[in-house]
């Protein structure tokens, strides 16, 4: 009897060989410990003239390929890395190529908002896809409309389900809590952090002033008086935003206070900075390692919960042709 093959007895796009960069490798091990498959092998080297050169071990010829590469500090560095290695594969005749980036740089530079700049978000798309990348994973993007950027289809996907269920386990522990967008452009993602925790509101309203690039935090429009708090945003960089918006909710009468994001840059002091603030504890995810220096600082606050899990199912749901969106009920 002849066998009639479905999309699930096969691979569509032969065997996921699953490739990291040098910038986040313990988030690609993780990642490839959930798939259980071995990362596969390749040499990066750094030339003394400051060039990168990848050699792969093995083909990768008609092979689906998923390489993990972060593009946080250093930047350009671990963003050549990526295009490079991208480049390797589509040479390599891979079957296709998936650029796995948990945390995308130059997601703020979205659109020309002053005469005479930028929109280097678009161009770091067209980059990864001229490189060679057929596809592309990445969470939490700054911008939603950086979506559009991309000629290729692509996974954004969001590691707040990852963080809303930790705050879920202990929310019944929490005195009378309440989430706070660190700002109202995080408006509307903090309104449905907080819908699935089933809590109100509040929001920081900052401006920039004289010329300032710095935004000073000015009201807090809700009340936090007496309740425990939920500081939310999806990314830090140098923390003095946060900073603000957690010793402001502290005046306003806050008792504990959590501090969430999703992509812990942290440059600068932040680090420390974070350190100092009157938290009860900092959580966030490992879209962008922290070096050691940064975790001495933050050990004793800080709790790190890992996307690996996440990114693991959507490269086995997509090598396999599968609906990411059942993965939350879309």
């Amino acid at each position: 009897m002849q066998h009639v093959y479905t999309h699930h007895d096969m691979n569509l796009y032969g065997e996921v060989k699953l490739f990291s960069g040098t910038a986040s490798p313990d988030l690609a091990a993780d990642i490839s410990n959930y798939l259980g498959i071995p990362l596969c092998g390749r040499d990066i080297i750094h030339f003394p003239n400051d060039n990168l050169f990848v050699r792969l071990h093995k083909s990768v010829r008609g092979q689906d390929v998923y390489v993990v590469q972060t593009t946080a500090a250093p930047v350009h560095q671990n963003l050549m890395e990526l295009l490079i290695m991208l480049q390797t594969m589509r040479l390599d005749s891979a079957g296709r190529v998936t650029a796995v980036i948990p945390y995308l740089c130059y997601s703020r530079s979205d659109k020309k908002d002053k005469p005479r700049v930028p929109i280097t978000a678009r161009l770091v798309c067209d980059m990864i896809e001229i490189a060679g990348a057929d596809r592309y994973i990445t969470l939490d993007l700054h911008a939603g409309q950086i979506q559009g950027f991309f000629s290729i289809p692509g996974d954004v996907l969001s590691a707040f389900h990852i963080l809303s269920a930790y705050i879920q386990r202990k929310q019944s522990r929490l005195k009378d809590p309440i989430v706070v967008a660190a700002d109202l452009g995080f408006a509307k993602k903090g309104r449905n952090f907080a819908a699935t925790l089933n809590v109100p509101i509040a929001f920081i309203e900052k401006r920039r002033s004289g010329g300032n690039d710095t935004p000073e935090a000015l009201t807090l429009i809700g009340d936090v008086q007496g309740r425990d708090v939920i500081v939310v945003d999806d990314e830090i960089d140098t923390g003095s935003s946060v900073a603000q918006a957690v010793n402001l909710v502290k005046s306003k009468g806050a008792q504990d206070i959590y501090l969430i994001c999703v992509h812990p840059i942290l440059s600068q002091n932040a680090a420390e900075t974070i350190a100092h603030l009157p938290l009860v504890e900092f959580i966030t995810t490992d879209t962008v390692p922290l070096t050691k220096q940064k975790y001495r600082f933050l050990k004793d606050k800080v709790t790190i919960l890992s996307v690996a899990p996440l990114i693991g199912e959507v490269i086995r749901r997509a090598n396999q042709g599968r609906s990411v969106g059942e993965m939350f009920d879309e």
